[in-house]
């Protein structure tokens, strides 16, 4: 059942008065209000588009990232009927669902250098100081705005929820106007955020598989014949050059500060080839103090451009290629005495 708020303010002489709540088309003007602070729905949001059309014409209200690259779908009841706004994010969700990690860059950049003239990893990484996550869009959410929602709504939410483990929600907002005109807002979540989280996680299977250990790695380095290289690559990477060495699905990724710099990728790395590296140039040159010619010179001759995403920048770009054999390592690692920024 719907909840109700109930505020009283406090006056000077310690009596309650009851602020009562208002009728305002509250749907008008919450969009810019969550726009200009989406910490109104939650802290853990970063929005990427505002009224972004879909591939069926239709246009979501607001897409937003949360930190661990999921997107979230926000959508406001407006003039619709509380089935129709629940029919109408279902809806979107299942486009959402499939958007690459290029769609996704696009739409953001559109978004965000238009609104604050930051890309989304400089966006990102201002909002929740860490870097972009390596995976984005591997689940996402559904948030429904409005200011009341009825019992059969209620009814479908909790099913859909409680039963199949989606992730969707309603916040709710009532408005408030005391007798001296100040207007006050308060927020409600139709499901208890711990609770629609439990829910999810034990019914709908996660496409987001954990970290491999560091032992995994090597394991799997040594089953794909590249055990030796990996193990003196990791070993000297980490003790002469960087303090930070994190494992990802598939790789090492040795890091900077915040910023990814080189991985190793055992995964993809085999006794013909070699074992596989991607480089981020630009961050690579700029911590070691190096050209990127003098980086051209100690890697291996046989490498491709590799960009993070399509039409990626210069910081989100690099090389990719293998060490063939312990001769290309030694190459590579000829510059021990080179100074190192603070890893900070």
């Amino acid at each position: 059942m719907s909840e109700e708020i109930r505020i009283w303010e406090i006056k000077p002489d310690d009596r309650l008065q009851e602020i009562q709540r208002s009728r305002l088309n509250l749907e008008a003007r919450i969009e810019e209000w969550i726009e200009q602070d989406i910490s109104i729905l939650s802290e853990d949001l970063l929005i990427i588009g505002r009224q972004v059309r879909t591939s069926y014409g239709l246009f979501i209200d607001l897409l937003c990232l949360a930190s661990n690259g999921d997107l979230v779908i926000v959508e406001l009841k407006r003039d619709q009927t509380p089935r129709e706004v629940t029919a109408q994010v279902l809806d979107y969700a299942s486009w959402v669902k499939n958007l690459s990690l290029e769609q996704i860059t696009e739409i953001a950049n559109c978004y965000l250098q238009s609104r604050y003239s930051k890309n989304l990893e400089e966006a990102f990484e201002q909002k929740f100081g860490v870097e972009l996550p390596e995976v984005l869009n591997d689940q996402h959410r559904m948030l429904i705005v409005a200011s009341n929602v009825d019992n059969s709504t209620e009814r479908i939410i909790n099913y859909l929820s409680d039963t199949y483990g989606v992730n969707i929600n309603v916040a709710k907002f009532q408005y408030f106007k005391n007798q001296d005109g100040q207007e006050l807002i308060a927020r409600t979540f139709l499901l208890e955020l711990n609770r629609a989280e439990q829910s999810v996680q034990e019914k709908a299977p996660s496409k987001r598989k954990p970290n491999l250990t560091y032992e995994e790695l090597q394991e799997l380095a040594n089953h794909n014949g590249v055990g030796s290289l990996y193990k003196e690559a990791f070993e000297v990477l980490f003790s002469t050059y960087f303090t930070r060495a994190e494992p990802t699905r598939s790789s090492i990724a040795f890091k900077k500060g915040s910023k990814v710099v080189l991985s190793l990728l055992p995964m993809n790395s085999n006794a013909e080839v070699g074992l596989k590296f991607q480089i981020y140039g630009t961050r690579f040159c700029e911590c070691f103090g190096i050209s990127l010619d003098q980086l051209h010179s100690l890697i291996p001759q046989n490498i491709d451009k590799w960009e993070y995403y399509k039409d990626a920048p210069p910081e989100w770009s690099g090389y990719e290629g293998f060490f063939v054999n312990q001769e290309a390592l030694e190459r590579f690692f000829s510059f021990k005495d080179t100074q190192l920024t603070d890893d900070t």
